[in-house]
């Protein structure tokens, strides 16, 4: 069976400032190791899963392919959290700091959900799990 050490998601960025102010007030850090004038290391996981955020120029040197714009969607990122508060707290904060909402709540019992597109239009699910609760 295979494992992983880490893994990396990788998601073009219009405005590395803007966007590290974003992050950092919602509580999050990035590895300065692998942070520059081009990419930030965004820590979601510390030691195990990152968002690089990379410049809109050194992302076309990845890929053939368009950068998508905020019209379409090419990627949804979930990530889950210990509680039901925490989603709505960290949601709020991502609104307070200028995400925008694409997608209402939803409460399935067993999983609870909201969901936010940070200012690039890339959008995340924060969500809350009860493994117990599902039956």
């Amino acid at each position: 069976m295979q494992t992983l050490k880490a893994i990396y998601v990788n998601l073009p960025t219009r405005d590395l400032n803007k966007t590290r102010v974003f992050w950092t007030n919602l509580g999050f850090s990035f590895n300065e190791q692998f942070s520059n004038e081009q990419a930030l290391c965004l820590e979601l996981k510390k030691e195990m899963i990152y968002a690089m955020l990379i410049s809109h120029e050194l992302f076309k040197t990845f890929t053939n392919k368009p950068i998508s714009d905020n019209t379409t969607t090419q990627v949804l990122i979930a990530i889950e959290v210990d509680t039901k508060e925490k989603v709505d707290q960290l949601v709020s904060l991502a609104f307070e700091n200028g995400a925008t909402r694409y997608r209402d709540s939803a409460d399935h019992g067993w999983m609870y959900y909201d969901s936010f597109a940070d200012p690039d239009g890339h959008q995340w699910e924060v969500l809350f799990s009860d493994m117990a609760a599902l039956g």
